[in-house]
């Protein structure tokens, strides 16, 4: 016994140095770019942008984007020196300021603005940004970012944007960070005759631009974070529908190659469901005024704010595959509930850094069971989240660091998701955990945040102090080990080993075959009261409980 207890300490020991020196050798390998990028420097947080009109015309024949952004801003202090965001392979053509020219210079994809005049606090003013160029490619959209530049099986062109991560000035001007949204925008795009293009918001007008373009100008009167901008190019064909949610009646638009008009069965299916389940459980579409849509795209997907991509060919799974081994997931279309899981954990509530980019990824993966909850019933749901943790790797902790535009591990997703099924276990009450869900969207709707603000929000409607759990799941890479043991007088004993100080969280155990109990468990050992004959005969929830046992 006090062997393997000294053996784990080691190991605890040596993992501790190992992961304090991969910290390290991480750290070192953020450039200048990264912080330029990453970091809220004076020179971004003197102006709040609070309108974008981006007008950008597509030369699919020589892969390059030209156009222009308006800047709309409220000074927040006095300043004469800027920075706004643009991939340094794009031109910055010029920089327009009351009618005339003004001076910038750039630093790796910071561009920085200087105005001829002190600009001072809480006036309202504009500048505008006119560039060229042929963007990055993205060579496996969405995981990497860019323009996807494809045809459909007619040759025509179908060409998309997607950047998350990567940024949204990797294709057009902005200050691209995720803590400032806009309040509305205007995107332009003006595209080949014989195709369309689809953006976010609501369409507004199309109009003539030349004899071989054709201008579309789509309205977004939500607030709306950077890398959620899209454009969408091809031959599409457009249905629309009314849903009656529950703010009232909801547009759901479908443009779907007009190859594949035949089948939107299959979208207007798994769109009404998805909605169904998510308004039970989040609150109503967080972007009524904007509509929802559907867009079909040659990549996988993405969340663009009501515009939806979608590329998952039209089946059940995630391209036909239930990565859970349980048989729900072929039930639904992944791509359509997750991407529209987003629209709550991602575009309503955004993080204010991408370092709590496992704020978004976290409840959206989880959103999945809730979204077979509500269809199946909660066994169903459990059993999902639990078949999907084969694929935990444990690598790094789901978050990032700050102020170097760094998202945490992939875990984000199935860890992330598995912790907010042990959140719910821990909550036992699940009218309670529905009610903090949805309050979350209420009380953030269409605002930034960050790893307190959820903690903390949580900690307060749960009634139970999770700072420690949360701390474990989110800024570690492992998970708990729940120690047991039983003493001299056949007491059973138990207590966490964590990375965390003074580490707690409950926990459901019991006689098997029996009812399992809830015990508050610390990280000293503390008496369980369990009548047991050995420790073989001891029951742990480790189905709702992500956790490692150790029996001594």
């Amino acid at each position: 016994m006090k062997k393997t207890t000294g053996l784990l300490v080691l190991l605890l020991y040596a993992f501790t140095f190992h992961a304090q020196a991969q910290l390290l050798k991480a750290r070192n390998l953020f450039s200048k770019a990264d912080s330029l990028r990453g970091t809220l420097t004076p020179l971004r947080t003197c102006y709040d942008i609070h309108y974008y009109h981006l007008d950008v015309k597509v030369d699919i024949e020589h892969k390059s984007i030209s156009g222009s952004n308006l800047f709309k801003f409220t000074a927040t202090e006095d300043f004469q020196k800027l920075q706004f965001d643009l991939f340094e392979n794009l031109s910055v053509d010029r920089v327009m300021y009351q009618g005339k020219e003004i001076l910038f210079t750039r630093d790796y994809n910071a561009v920085f603005v200087e105005f001829p005049t002190i600009i001072e606090k809480g006036k309202v003013d504009s500048f505008q940004v006119y560039y060229s160029g042929p963007p990055i490619a993205a060579t496996r959209a969405p995981w990497d970012g860019g323009f996807d530049w494809k045809k459909d099986s007619q040759g025509k062109p179908w060409v998309a944007t997607a950047c998350q991560g990567l940024g949204a000035s990797v294709w057009w001007p902005n200050k691209d960070h995720q803590s400032d949204e806009v309040d509305s925008m205007l995107i332009s795009v003006s595209v080949p005759n014989g195709v369309m293009n689809v953006s976010n918001g609501r369409l507004i007008k199309t109009e003539k631009d030349g004899s071989d373009y054709t201008k579309y100008h789509w309205k977004v009167s939500n607030p709306i974070n950077n890398y959620n901008v899209a454009l969408n190019i091809g031959d599409y064909y457009h249905t629309e529908e009314i849903y009656q949610g529950e703010d009232g009646p909801l547009t759901f638009d479908y443009f779907v190659l007009n190859e594949n008009k035949d089948k939107l069965r299959h979208l207007k299916k798994n769109a009404t469901q998805t909605l169904q389940a998510f308004e039970h459980w989040f609150g109503p579409y967080p972007f009524y005024r904007d509509g929802y849509k559907l867009v079909e795209t040659a990549h996988l997907g993405m969340e663009h704010q009501s515009a939806v991509a979608y590329g998952n060919k039209y089946q059940n799974g995630y391209l036909g595959r239930d990565n859970s081994d349980t048989g729900w997931g072929l039930k639904w279309d992944f791509i359509v509930v997750h991407e529209s899981g987003h629209e709550w954990f991602g575009n309503n509530i955004t993080s204010k850094d991408l370092a709590d980019m496992w704020i978004h990824e976290s409840f959206t993966n989880y959103s999945e069971a809730l979204f077979i909850d509500y269809h199946f019933g909660k066994q169903a749901s459990q059993a999902y989240v639990h078949g999907n943790r084969k694929g935990i790797l444990n690598d790094s902790p789901i978050q990032g660091p700050y102020g170097v535009n760094k998202e945490g591990s992939g875990d984000m997703y199935i860890k992330g998701g598995v912790l907010m099924n042990t959140i719910r276990t821990i909550i036992q009450n699940d009218e309670k955990w529905r009610s903090i869900l949805r309050g979350l969207n209420k009380t953030f709707y269409h605002q930034t945040v960050n790893y307190a603000d959820i903690v903390n929000y949580v900690n307060k409607k749960s009634g139970f102090d999770l700072t420690k759990v949360f701390q474990q799941y989110v800024q570690y890479k492992s998970i708990p080990t729940l120690e047991v043991k039983l003493d001299n007088n056949n007491q059973l004993m138990a207590r966490w080993i964590s990375e965390v100080n003074q580490f707690k969280m409950p926990i459901h155990m019991g006689v098997k075959g029996g009812t399992l109990q809830r015990f508050e468990i610390s990280s000293a050992f503390t008496p369980v009261e369990l009548k047991l004959e050995d420790l073989e005969s001891l029951e742990i929830d480790t189905f709702n409980y992500y956790i490692g046992v150790l029996k001594q």
